[in-house]
């Protein structure tokens, strides 16, 4: 968490291999489930660890014109097909759709959990834009080619690094997180 001493380990350093259910109805609920998993897998095993804070994130992408959907099934939804084989069913499922209601979000819910505890610290952001027409650029991965942000005039793929980063959800989420949790006094920022 740039701006902080903070110490950040994987799953894999802890020895957590175990899949997680994701059974929640929204970002958030997912992401505490995850957070929440972890979590109670420090305190019932690693003991070293119990004054952790385990983060997780749960992210994806809602289209309007499809009731939102995908949704919190963004990778599932995919099934056997590639993204861009997913995109281009999306653009020509919407293609009659007017420009004005393509609109779309990416979303990123982080939640924090402490072992021992129940309940998670949640914060959710969103990126607006749009479905376009067409799938371009390179620089991304998921459903970047073919999301596209009215105010740089691109698809987050088109995007340099520094732009994307600038907007993305994640980006967001992560500054927001860092922020209630220096507010919450739970980590400092780095002097």
């Amino acid at each position: 968490m740039q701006g902080t001493d903070t110490q950040i380990l994987q799953m894999k350093d802890i020895g957590f291999d175990e899949d997680i259910d994701e059974t929640g109805t929204t970002f958030t609920e997912n992401a505490a489930i995850k957070a929440k998993a972890v979590a109670d897998y420090i305190a019932d095993k690693k003991k070293d660890f119990m004054d952790a804070i385990v983060m997780a994130d749960d992210s994806g992408l809602e289209i309007d014109a499809l009731g939102k959907m995908p949704g919190v099934q963004s990778h599932r939804w995919l099934g056997d097909r590639t993204y861009t084989q997913a995109m281009q069913d999306i653009i020509d499922e919407i293609k009659d759709v007017p420009e004005e209601k393509r609109t779309a979000r990416f979303v990123c819910s982080i939640a924090a959990a402490l072992p021992g505890k129940e309940d998670a610290i949640t914060v959710l952001e969103t990126v607006e834009g749009m479905v376009a027409h067409e799938i371009a650029g390179e620089n991304g991965f998921g459903y970047d080619p073919f999301f596209y942000v009215p105010e740089f005039g691109c698809t987050t793929a088109q995007m340099t690094s520094e732009q994307k980063n600038q907007i993305s959800h994640r980006g967001k989420a992560v500054r927001a997180m860092r922020d209630k949790l220096v507010g919450l006094k739970m980590i400092e920022l780095s002097k």
